[in-house]
């Protein structure tokens, strides 16, 4: 039983899919969890008490006084919980979670809660659709909260589409795969994480640069998760309008090739694992103008120098360091991914193509494929936080062995 000791907390609001929620409470039993089960006033139109008191082996609470007149410490029950499910998480309950309005048991709970939180909605699907539902859904996962998408299927209203809950058994599967994977997650706990994102930009004269186009978008996303995962993460990033969400990250702000270089190996012998998704110009001007260069006849020639080679350096002095290069193409992709992976002693390397619709610079998306000495996975295009995931994933497996 995967869930075996685990506890979990769920929160049952007034929508018609409550219902469910006996399968669901029976499910997490079955798999060993200890269940309690809070509700929403309205939750009691829909659901009775004593069946879920039955089905999860503990008094269902709903008032911050039971009718003894002792006191539901709320405090208690959330630092009890291992994990905290809404499910189903009307469009009301919703905006109270993710604007702070605490006026019964649940959402004092919820507001005093450490552990994740789970959030399966559940509405009508031009109610699912609203704008203003759709800023809260994206609130709440700012918040670090998990979604657990709306199902598309026959709704209450007799309408068919998006809108209605995902099935019990989804529930139970999202929250066993979180916790089979938090003995993964361990294995960065303590680890030591530099990872170098966005673009440097080369000075020609006081307003001008030699740059490129990466916004920093994926370094910034593989940082916030490496710290997720309990790695302490160092980001040094070039210039980026992209802001650190999370904690245990330590962001150091660059402009050009030479100042990255120096801060990479202010840090490099003490750290475990070694991202370079940046994009660092290979060549800068040789001599860099005091003042703006003005206009001055049809043509100008600019003398290029390169740039120090920050991956291959880590590459030659690397000892105990896990080190992922990125190689961003756009002809012979793997032939130029893998020449890479050799040539700059890396133990693995992440390739994208311009040519693949939604990845590269400026997207919010990549498609990625990954190799080492051995092995080779291609993964389908996925939002740049998905992809961070996948890429560590995959980096610790081959760390573990």
């Amino acid at each position: 039983m995967n869930l075996e000791g685990k506890r979990i907390l769920i929160i049952i609001t007034g929508g018609i899919a409550a219902y469910k929620m006996n399968t669901a409470v029976r499910g997490f039993i079955k798999e060993g969890a200890e269940v309690k089960v809070i509700l929403t006033p309205a939750a009691k139109d829909f659901v009775t008490p004593l069946t879920l008191s039955v089905l999860s082996r503990n008094e269902v609470l709903w008032d911050l006084s039971s009718s003894s007149g002792t006191w539901n410490n709320h405090v208690e029950l959330a630092l009890w919980s291992d994990a905290i499910l809404v499910a189903p998480c009307t469009a009301n309950t919703l905006s109270k979670m993710v604007h702070g309005a605490c006026d019964n048991l649940a959402m004092a709970v919820y507001m005093s809660a450490k552990c994740p939180v789970f959030i399966a909605p559940a509405m009508d699907l031009d109610m699912y659709r609203h704008p203003s539902t759709r800023q809260n859904i994206q609130r709440a996962q700012d918040f670090g909260h998990i979604l657990i998408p709306a199902e598309e299927g026959e709704l209450a209203s007799g309408l068919h589409g998006e809108g209605r809950m995902a099935e019990p058994e989804h529930l139970i599967e999202t929250v066993r795969q979180y916790f089979e994977s938090k003995d993964f997650i361990k294995n960065m706990a303590g680890k030591k994480v530099l990872i170098t994102a966005g673009p440097t930009y080369e000075a020609i004269d006081p307003v001008r640069f030699i740059g490129n186009h990466s916004s920093g978008k994926m370094g910034f996303a593989l940082a916030e998760e490496a710290a997720k995962r309990g790695a302490d993460v160092i980001l040094i990033s070039g210039p980026s309008h992209e802001k650190i969400k999370g904690n245990h990250i330590q962001l150091i702000r660059v402009t050009s090739a030479k100042e990255m270089f120096q801060e990479v190996f202010r840090y490099f012998s003490g750290i475990d694992m070694a991202i370079a998704s940046a994009a660092v110009a290979d060549y800068a001007p040789k001599e860099v103008a005091a003042e703006k260069i003005k206009k001055d006849g049809d043509s100008m020639t600019i003398e290029l120098v390169k740039n120090p080679d920050i991956l291959k350096t880590m590459g030659e002095q690397k000892k105990k360091q896990f080190l992922i290069g990125f190689a961003l193409e756009t002809q012979n992709e793997e032939a130029h991914a893998k020449e890479k992976l050799h040539r700059k002693n890396l133990d693995m390397i992440v390739l994208n193509s311009l040519r693949d619709s939604g990845a590269g610079f400026q997207t919010d998306t990549n498609r990625i494929r990954i190799f080492t000495e051995s092995q080779e996975k291609e993964f389908p295009i996925k939002p740049k936080s998905a992809v961070a995931a996948d890429i560590l994933d995959f980096a610790v497996a081959q760390m573990a062995k």
